[in-house]
């Protein structure tokens, strides 16, 4: 089995945000089996007692008492264990993950982690350093997510390449869409591609994903069960400094002014 074209995964974003999400077209269904097909080569195991971080903006406060019991001050500290974790019955959609299911998204790094929250100068962050359980199987997105291939030439046009070149792009793109920095006016019909592809690999016994952080140098990992990781400590950092780049991402326009006559 091989994906029909090196857009297929263009055409099933298109096809799940914009014609039908829930019951899906023959196309679909077929792009979703080439992937669980394929993504063989991508499975990555995350060992026993390896060690992620998860970020949450802001902290909490203790109350500090003098000699004789008597509250004097307040002393800032990291947010609860609870607040750490992904909320049981009403945890926000993700990426990964649709709008009330939860999954832990963790950090290779805690700069990785605190990367991700977005913080600004002066935030507070609460850091959680998680420890997993158990020895886990997850699918690797990250591969190729820098590579954006396309298949045009002046003579033909748009062409298909081999199979092995379909493959690599459908991949690269799937990569790219699990990475992209996600802004606040986007919709929740942007995450619905790849919330079906972490489902596909989740109803098919896999543990969770894998991705490219574009916010720092790190990775993300994405756990479906939430309970394979445990919280060995937590820290309260304060964002010292924040970096933008930028680059041009279209031509721009000028104005004439009409000469007065």
């Amino acid at each position: 089995m091989s994906f029909k074209s090196w857009q297929s995964y263009w055409k099933f974003r298109n096809a799940v945000t914009n014609s039908s999400r829930y019951i899906f077209e023959e196309e679909t269904d077929r792009f979703l089996a080439e992937v669980l097909e394929t993504c063989k080569l991508r499975q990555r195991t995350i060992k026993k007692g390896a060690i992620f971080w998860r970020s949450q903006l802001g902290g909490d406060s203790r109350p500090v008492y003098d000699d004789d019991g008597n509250e004097i001050a307040d002393k800032p500290c990291p947010h609860p264990v609870d607040r750490m974790k992904p909320l049981k019955f009403s945890a926000s959609e993700g990426r990964a993950n649709p709008k009330g299911i939860p999954y832990l998204y963790l950090a290779t790094s805690k700069e990785t982690a605190m990367s991700e929250v977005r913080p600004w100068i002066g935030s507070e962050i609460s850091v959680a350093q998680f420890k997993i359980n158990n020895e886990l199987t997850i699918i690797d997105c990250s591969v190729n997510h820098s590579e954006n291939p396309l298949y045009f030439d002046l003579e033909r046009g748009f062409y298909e390449p081999s199979d092995e070149e379909k493959e690599k792009s459908v991949w690269a793109h799937i990569d790219k869409a699990f990475s992209e920095p996600v802004v606040q006016n986007d919709n929740s019909a942007h995450y619905v591609p790849t919330q079906i592809i972490a489902e596909l690999f989740k109803n098919n016994g896999f543990d969770g994903i894998a991705y490219k952080s574009l916010l720092s140098d790190g990775y993300n990992v994405v756990l479906f069960h939430p309970e394979v990781a445990e919280i060995l400590n937590c820290f309260l950092y304060e964002a010292k400094n924040v970096k933008f780049e930028f680059n041009e991402t279209a031509n721009p326009y000028f104005i004439r002014k009409q000469s007065e006559t």
